[in-house]
Order: structure tokens, then C-alpha cells, then sequence
């Protein structure tokens, strides 16, 4: 009488984990769900970073723009396009009033890890400068458009 008393209790908890469980099907609709979740909700999510990407670059540029004029008023004209944005933090051999260093670190890098380009250029700053946007290429739409200094 034990026994079956016993074989009986183990037979209705395995009965009530079975009833708590999940079928496939149950998962599978969960599945598909939060597939289409992600389809909508993963392109607006990878459009905002392409954004702050551009954003990063932008302030940046404006932190350069900035040293860079600290360096004209020091030395009475910009950097050359040898001496680059590397003369912010390196005292260039054939400069003599040169204050700086003009950033705390070195020159960072754009968001999407390559090099600004500079230049110096006639116009209202008198200097150019540049990244290339995602794709690393001149022009582009978006993600990929230059970003330039005023």
C-alpha cells in the first residue's frame, strides 16, 4: 500500500511540471515575437549610433578648432600642413613662440578610428578639417557624409 501511495504522489508532481512546462509551439510564437521586435526595433537602434558617431566628431573637431586658434594667438599663424595637428602637442623644431601643449592628449582619432585630415586653407578659419564619415571615402549621404570644420 506504500509502495502505490508513493508512486502516485511522484506521478501527480510529474504531472503538475508537465502542465508548467512550455509546448514548442508556446516557444516558437515567443520566438517569432521577439524576432519582429528586434527587426523593429534593431534599425533605429544602429540609425542612433551612426548619429552619435557624427555628433562625437563634430565636438571633436570643435575641441581641435579651438587649440587651434589657442596656437595662432601663441605663434601668430596655424600649423602648416607638414607640421598637422600633431603640432598641438609637439613643439614643432622651427617654432619659437610655441606655448603649448594645446590638448591635454593626443590627437584622438575620428569615431570611426582613422586620422583628421588638416589643412590649411583660404577661407574664414584659414584652416580645413576633416573626417570622412563611416565609409572613409569624400562625400557621402548620412552615416557616411564628411564631417568639416566651420
Amino acid at each position: 500500500m506504500e509502495q502505490r501511495h508513493t508512486n502516485t504522489r511522484v506521478q501527480g508532481v510529474a504531472a503538475r511540471l508537465r502542465k508548467a512546462g512550455f509546448t514548442l509551439l508556446e516557444l516558437l510564437v515567443v520566438l517569432v515575437i521577439l524576432g519582429l521586435l528586434a527587426s523593429f526595433v534593431g534599425p533605429r537602434y544602429f540609425d542612433q549610433l551612426g548619429r552619435s558617431n557624427a555628433k562625437v566628431a563634430r565636438a571633436q573637431i570643435d575641441a581641435l578648432e579651438k587649440a587651434l586658434e589657442h596656437y595662432r594667438l601663441d605663434t601668430g599663424r596655424y600649423p602648416t600642413n607638414e607640421q598637422g595637428l600633431v603640432a598641438l602637442t609637439e613643439k614643432p623644431a622651427d617654432e619659437t613662440r610655441w606655448a603649448g601643449p594645446y590638448l591635454k592628449k593626443a590627437v584622438p582619432a575620428d569615431p570611426w578610428g582613422r586620422a583628421y585630415a588638416y589643412r590649411v586653407a583660404a577661407g574664414p578659419n584659414g584652416f580645413e578639417i576633416l573626417s570622412l564619415g563611416a565609409d572613409g571615402k569624400p562625400g557621402g549621404e548620412g552615416e557616411n557624409a564628411d564631417i568639416r570644420s566651420n
